[in-house]
C-alpha cells in the first residue's frame, strides 16, 4: 500500500500526519526506503536503419544478420531509465505542520535496537516525534532500557502500572499522540514506542492550539508489521531496547564513486561509438576510391547496425514510456519483477557479449573475421559463440544470487555493459531530435514524479522503483553502490535513463568533433561532458539540499548538456549545420582546416552560461511549480 501525500485514512485524529512516501518503513523494506537516487524503465520507440552490406565490419559486433536492430529495441526498453533522486529522509521539514513551542523537533528516523534475554536481536526502524527531547545521535550514548506493554494498550488513559524508568509500546488507538506521552511520562516510563495500525509511518504533530506541551520524554511511531514483531519478542522473555538516530555523513562517498561510473561509462561508450563511426566513414572512403558500386548505396544502407532514433520516436517517446510506467505500476507484483530480472538479464548478456567481442577481437582477429550460419541467429562470429556462454553463465548467477551482499557487482557489470552498447549501436542523427528526445524525457521526469501525486496520491515513479508490493530492493536496471560509510546503510543509486539518454548527446557531439576534425577544445565533446558531470553533481547537491525529498535527475541534467552544446552551437555559427545534418560540411581530404584562435580560446564562456541557464530553469521550475501544486495533508 502506497502513502498519499494528501493524508492518511479519514479516521486518524488531527495530530497524525503522513510522511513521504519514501518513509514507509518495515524491518525489511528498509534498504528500499533509504536509496539515494532511483529510477525507471522507460521504452525508446526506434526506427530501425537498414543493415549495412558489408560483412567485414558488421562481423566482431553482430550476433546475426539481423539481431543489431533486434537487440537495439529490446536494450532500449530495458536501459532507457529516466532518474529520480530521492532522499535518505532523515529529517524532514514539513510546511503542513509547522513548529510551535513545545513541538518544535525535526521528524527524524529512529532505529529501535532490541535484546531478548540479554541477547542482541533485530533492530526496527521508526520516526520521532514533533514534540519531547530530540533523540540521542550516538549509539554509546544512548541507555538501554526495559520494554513493557501498556496497560490500556492504547494508553489513552493513565496506565494501571508503574512503568519504573522502562519504555512503554502502546497501540495506536483514537487519542492524540500528546495524550499517550503525557500519560506514559505520568507512569514513569522514559519513552513511548507507538505501533500504527497501517504499515506506514505518520508524522507525529501537535495541534495548533495546544499549549500544555511540557512533554520530556522521547516518542517513537513504528509501522504496524515492525510492531507486531516487536510486540511479539515480549512473549520470548525480558525484553530491552535502544532508541538512537544516527547522523549520516555530510559527504556520501557512494555518490562520488555513481559520479564517477557515470561520466566514465559515458566517457568509453563515446569514443567507441565515435571510434565506430570513423571505421565506416574510412571504409566508404576506401571502397569509393576503388570504384565498388556497392559503396554507392553504403550510405543508404546506414551504418553496420546501428539504429537511428528519428523525430517520431522521439516525440512518442512521452506517451509509450508514460503507458509503460502504468503498466509497471498496476502490475507490479514478485512476479512482475521475476519477469523484469529475466529481461534484464538477457538485454545484460547482449550488451555483456557485444562489449566483450568488441574488445577481444583485437587480440582474436581469426575467430573475430571467421563466422558460421546458425539457425534464427544467422551469421556470427567463433568468437561470439566462445564468448556466450560466459555472458550467460554470469548473468544467470547474478540472478540467482541478486540478493546476496555484493550482488551489486554483477548487477553494475550487466548494467554499464548494457548502456555502453546501447549508446554505441543507437544514435542521435541530428541536434534537433536529439533536443526533442532529452526534452521529451525531461518532461516526462517531472511528472512521474511530481504531478502523478495529484491523481494517483503517490508518486509513481518512486513507487515502481522502489518495487512497492513486493520483497524486492527495487527494479534491477540502475547502478548502485552501498553506502559503506552511512550507519543507515542502504545503497546510493542513479537510474539507467541518468547515463543513456544524456549520453546518446553526447556520443553525438563526439562523432561531430571527430567528423569535423576539432580539437578538444574547439570542438562539443568536453564541454557537454564537463556540463553533464556538473549537472549531476548539482543534482546530489539539490537532493541533499531539499532534505531528501525525491527529486527528478534529468530536471538538471537536460537543461545542462542540452543548454550548454545548443548555446556554444550558436555562439559558433553552427547550430543550422548541427540542428538539421548533424553532420559538418564536406570538404576536400587534401585540406586542412585549422582551428582559428577564436574557436579554441574564446569558446570556454559557453560551459559557464549553459549550466548558469540549467540552474536558473530550475529553481523557476521549484519556485512557480512545485510550490503552486496543493499537496494538502489530511487531518
Amino acid at each position: 500500500m502506497g502513502i498519499s501525500p494528501s493524508g492518511g485514512p479519514a479516521h486518524l485524529p488531527p495530530e497524525s500526519i503522513p510522511t513521504s512516501s519514501a518513509s514507509q518503513l518495515t524491518t525489511e523494506a528498509e534498504k528500499k526506503r533509504r536509496k539515494k537516487s532511483i529510477s525507471i524503465p522507460i521504452p525508446i520507440p526506434i526506427h530501425p536503419s537498414r543493415r549495412r552490406a558489408a560483412r567485414r565490419r558488421r562481423g566482431p559486433v553482430a550476433m546475426g544478420t539481423s539481431s543489431p536492430e533486434m537487440a537495439a529495441a529490446l536494450l532500449l526498453v530495458m536501459a532507457a531509465l529516466a532518474g529520480v533522486a530521492a532522499g535518505g529522509d532523515i529529517v524532514h521539514q514539513d510546511d503542513e505542520a509547522p513548529k510551535i513551542p513545545g513541538c518544535s523537533n525535526d521528524f527524524v528516523l529512529v532505529k529501535v535496537q532490541t535484546w531478548v534475554n540479554n541477547r542482541e536481536d533485530g533492530e526496527f526502524v521508526g520516526v520521532g516525534a514533533r514534540f519531547g527531547p530530540t533523540i540521542e545521535s550516538k549509539e554509546k550514548h544512548a541507555n538501554r532500557t526495559g520494554l513493557l506493554l501498556a496497560d490500556p494498550i492504547d494508553c489513552c488513559d493513565p496506565p494501571t502500572q508503574k512503568v519504573a524508568g522502562d519504555v512503554l509500546l502502546v497501540q495506536r488507538g483514537n487519542c492524540k499522540f500528546t495524550k499517550k506521552a503525557k500519560n506514559a511520562e505520568a507512569a514513569g516510563a522514559s519513552a513511548i514506542i507507538i505501533i500504527n495500525h497501517v504499515h506506514e509511518l505518520y508524522k507525529m504533530v501537535c495541534d495548533r492550539n495546544e499549549t500544555d506541551l511540557d512533554i520530556n520524554i522521547p516518542a517513537v511511531l513504528l509501522p504496524k508489521d515492525a510492531g507486531n514483531d516487536l510486540q511479539k519478542l515480549l512473549t520470548r522473555g525480558k525484553v530491552s531496547v535502544q532508541l538512537y538516530s544516527p547522523d549520516r555523513p555530510l559527504v556520501d562517498t557512494a555518490e562520488v564513486f555513481l559520479w564517477l561510473m557515470a561520466v566514465g561509462t559515458i566517457l568509453c561508450a563515446s569514443y567507441w561509438s565515435a571510434w565506430s563511426a570513423r571505421e565506416a566513414v574510412i571504409e566508404q572512403e576506401k571502397l569509393l576510391k576503388d570504384g565498388h558500386e556497392s559503396s554507392l548505396n553504403l550510405e543508404a544502407g546506414g551504418s553496420s547496425g546501428m539504429v537511428d532514433i528519428n523525430m517520431t520516436s522521439a516525440i512518442l517517446f512521452v506517451v509509450i514510456a508514460s503507458c509503460f510506467l502504468i503498466m509497471l505500476y498496476k502490475l507490479m507484483s514478485h512476479w512482475f519483477v521475476e519477469l523484469l530480472v529475466v529481461i534484464f538479464c538477457i538485454g545484460g548478456v547482449e550488451g555483456l557479449q557485444t562489449c566483450l567481442v568488441a574488445l577481444l577481437s583485437r587480440w582474436f582477429k581469426p575467430a573475430a573475421e571467421s563466422f558460421v550460419k546458425v539457425p534464427f541467429f544467422g551469421a556470427v562470429s567463433y568468437l561470439t559463440i566462445a564468448v556466450c556462454p560466459f555472458c550467460i553463465v554470469f548473468a544467470v548467477i547474478w540472478a540467482v544470487y541478486r540478493r546476496m551482499t555484493y550482488a551489486w557487482i554483477g548487477q553494475d557489470i550487466l548494467g554499464i555493459a548494457l548502456i555502453v552498447t546501447v549508446i554505441q549501436i543507437v544514435r542521435i542523427p541530428n541536434l534537433k531530435v536529439g533536443s526533442v528526445l532529452l526534452s521529451c524525457s525531461f518532461l516526462y521526469d517531472i511528472f512521474w514524479v511530481f504531478i502523478s501525486k495529484m491523481w494517483f496520491h503517490e508518486s509513481v515513479m518512486i513507487v515502481v522503483a522502489r518495487g512497492d508490493k513486493t520483497d524486492e530492493d527495487g527494479v534491477p536496471m540502475l547502478l548502485k553502490i552501498p553506502r559503506m560509510f552511512d550507519p543507515w546503510g542502504g545503497f546510493s543509486i542513479i537510474g539507467f535513463g541518468d547515463i543513456l539518454l544524456p549520453g546518446l548527446l553526447i556520443a553525438f557531439a563526439l562523432r561531430y568533433d571527430w567528423a569535423a576534425k576539432k580539437t578538444l577544445q574547439s570542438g562539443y565533446f568536453l564541454w557537454s561532458m564537463v556540463a553533464y558531470g556538473s549537472g549531476l553533481m548539482i543534482t546530489y547537491v539539490a537532493l541533499n539540499l531539499m532534505d531528501g525529498h525525491g527529486q527528478p535527475a534529468l530536471l538538471y541534467i537536460v537543461p545542462f548538456t542540452l543548454g550548454t552544446f545548443i548555446a556554444l552551437g550558436r555562439k559558433r555559427g553552427e547550430l543550422r549545420n548541427l540542428w538539421t545534418r548533424g553532420q559538418p560540411e564536406r570538404v576536400c581530404t587534401h585540406m586542412h582546416m585549422q582551428p582559428s584562435p577564436k574557436d579554441t580560446n574564446c569558446d570556454a564562456w559557453i560551459f559557464w552560461v549553459g549550466p548558469f541557464i540549467g540552474a536558473a530553469l530550475a529553481a523557476i521550475y521549484h519556485v512557480v511549480v512545485i510550490r503552486a501544486i496543493p499537496f494538502k495533508s489530511r487531518d
